[in-house]
């Protein structure tokens, strides 16, 4: 396919999400099948069209006065992709595939218009009704934040300290351009470009001995900063597909007791290859059945629980920008419900002396701070750990760098793409007196 025929047929997806009111990723797949002729690199340069419209769509919209399809796209070519009118013209000839030509309003949007007056939900690209919180979490710095989540995204990936060290992975990695992450002692990052591939992680040796798992370096420092160790005993209660419960696997070095478990037993299916893959033997997995409760035996024993919290997902924008546009505001409050309760869940499993550690992959303070006010509020019997010695945890010290580059409060830690380089996550960690 030319470069028009791929402009043509990333409009043709938009068209379909706006009018279908579906994912994008179901979107691209349906244009897939009906297209069986474009092949891989196309389907993802299509893609990379696609979701860099989803992320650029207030602000593409603004710049071209027009909310259509075709009008995102070319704003979008404009301030993702540094295309000028001239260069987006070249492309729009009317041929066959390509678009109709730019009409004069277009031409003039794209040499004229800019943001400079833009209010910050267009700026930022994000839901008007959410403004009131992103001002609440960021002030004027709003919409500079926001657009850092509408950013790409990196593929990060986690060294697995049980079967290999960062130094080695890194340079047998090194044909896909890896790098170490500058937070987590165990990441390492791949660049990916506007039109990339998957670079087909799953494939590499490294991946199928166990050696990384992908994960969000965000990710990975909220698990490093639980400060699991071996010989403890650690619940994952919120563990899902098993991201974090591989992380405190390897910190616990296979000593002591891993139990990992969730409300929905679907979200865990995964959880049993990806632990054998990584060679984890001190992790027990408890799904649920009915209405009993998976963890009814264990009262006040714990030294660890951490709670990988139901949420938003605001903090994972850049890696589902679709997902922003179709949020209401009910979401949230259904989500404060379910944070609230594996909050008070956690409390009684844990002993005194031990530690909760609550994480979302949300940058609202409703779900971060507000949420961990109102625990202490209800559990007065618990404290939160300054964010001084939460980072010490991590690095035997207090990073200065890091708690200069995150946003600290008396209730814990925010990490964001435009502070950290990583998904937005906040981190708290409770201790039981």
């Amino acid at each position: 396919m030319t470069p028009a025929a791929r402009l043509s047929a990333a409009i043709e997806v938009i068209k379909a999400i706006d009018n279908q009111r579906i994912p994008a990723a179901k979107a691209l797949k349906e244009w897939g099948t009906a297209h069986r002729f474009a092949g891989s690199g196309d389907r993802a340069a299509i893609s990379g069209l696609v979701y860099d419209v989803l992320r650029r769509q207030a602000s593409s919209a603004w710049i071209m006065d027009d909310d259509t399809a075709r009008a995102r796209l070319f704003g979008m070519l404009k301030l993702e992709r540094g295309m000028n009118a001239d260069a987006i013209a070249s492309l729009c000839d009317g041929g066959r595939f390509a678009p109709e030509p730019l009409t004069d309003g277009e031409q003039q949007a794209l040499a004229s218009r800019s943001l400079q007056d833009a209010p910050a939900h267009v700026a930022g690209d994000y839901p008007e009704w959410l403004d009131v919180y992103l001002a609440e979490a960021f002030g004027e710095d709003r919409a500079a934040e926001a657009a850092a989540m509408a950013s790409r995204a990196p593929l990060d990936l986690r060294v697995n300290t049980l079967k290999a060290k960062r130094d080695k992975v890194l340079g047998s990695l090194q044909h896909l351009g890896v790098t170490a992450t500058p937070w987590s002692p165990l990441g390492l990052r791949i660049m990916l470009g506007a039109d990339a591939r998957n670079p087909g992680i799953q494939a590499e040796e490294e991946f199928i001995k166990g050696a990384v798992e992908v994960q969000d370096e965000g990710s990975q420092v909220a698990a490093l900063l639980s400060g699991a160790r071996p010989g403890e005993q650690v619940i994952d209660l919120c563990a899902g597909a098993g991201g974090k419960t591989l992380a405190l696997a390897a910190m616990m070095q296979g000593r002591g007791r891993l139990i990992a478990t969730d409300r929905d037993k679907r979200q865990l299916a995964p959880i049993h290859e990806r632990l054998s893959r990584a060679g984890v033997h001190n992790a027990e997995i408890r799904s649920p059945k009915g209405e009993a409760e998976p963890l009814s035996d264990i009262r006040a024993s714990a030294d660890l629980v951490l709670i990988d919290a139901p949420c938003t997902g605001t903090g994972t924008w850049r890696r589902n920008p679709d997902a922003k546009w179709r949020m209401r505001p009910g979401a949230l409050d259904i989500r404060l419900k379910d944070q609230a309760e594996v909050l008070d869940r956690a409390s009684a499993l844990v002993k005194p002396g031990g530690r909760v550690v609550y994480v979302t992959c949300s940058v609202l303070p409703q779900e971060n701070g507000e949420q961990i006010r109102k625990f202490i509020g209800r559990h007065p019997d618990f404290t939160v750990t300054p964010p001084a010695r939460t980072a010490s945890v991590l690095w035997d010290r207090a990073d200065d760098d890091f708690l200069a580059a995150v946003y600290t409060s008396n209730e814990g830690v925010l990490m964001t793409p435009r502070r950290t380089g990583t998904d937005g996550f906040f981190v708290s960690i409770l201790v039981k007196r």
